[in-house]
């Protein structure tokens, strides 16, 4: 993709604010939820829609700490396990709290119609919130982007590789996730320093 071409990445400024906007309005757990999927989980609109309690609950029925995500929510053959953040895992436990019991097959997002939703009307949710919020270049997958971008320059610390990155996310190829990640003019800046 061409530089331009991409959504635009998010700041841990923007991300407290789109967080905090969500949560204060009608649907709030839900669309913070939602939200929290994209910045911190890496999901794609798809993935988010199709999510299934079963692949966030353990055998207990309690909320696990891993996203099992199947081959039938993901892209393509894409199915994978991510970490479960503890800011979602937080919010679907409260989730599951409300709603009480569910069925594992049933989805974690709906809507008040319907027991699911579309991958389209993630990506219209994402629209309205980012125009709303006056953060121009950023779309659903702007969380994906963000996600991607933060995991790369922080998996190194914890002894990762990109390639951790690129089995989280669900990338067949290396080059796929490089191509996800924004550069950082700073870090270049401060490495160049250090020659």
């Amino acid at each position: 993709m061409g530089l331009g071409k991409q959504s635009k990445t998010l700041t841990k400024s923007q991300i407290e604010m789109v967080s905090t906007y969500l949560r204060s309005k009608r649907n709030g757990l839900r669309n913070q939820t939602i939200f929290l999927l994209s910045v911190k989980s890496g999901l794609r609109s798809k993935e988010i829609s199709q999510l299934q309690w079963s692949e966030v609950m353990n055998s207990d029925g309690q909320i696990d700490d891993v996203i099992s995500l199947t081959n039938k929510t993901s892209k393509g053959r894409s199915g994978r396990i991510i970490p479960l953040n503890k800011d979602v895992r937080r919010n679907l436990i409260e989730m599951l709290e409300e709603v009480g019991s569910v069925d594992p097959n049933s989805s974690v997002i709906r809507t008040e119609r319907s027991g699911s939703t579309s991958s389209q009307t993630i990506v219209n949710m994402f629209q309205s919130w980012y125009q709303k919020l006056g953060l121009v270049g950023c779309s659903s997958h702007s969380g994906r982007r963000t996600f991607i971008t933060e995991t790369s320059k922080k998996i190194s610390t914890v002894g990762g590789s990109l390639r951790d990155v690129q089995m989280m996310v669900g990338h067949s190829s290396l080059q796929t996730t490089q191509r996800y990640i924004e550069s950082d003019s700073d870090s270049q800046r401060k490495v160049v320093g250090l020659l």
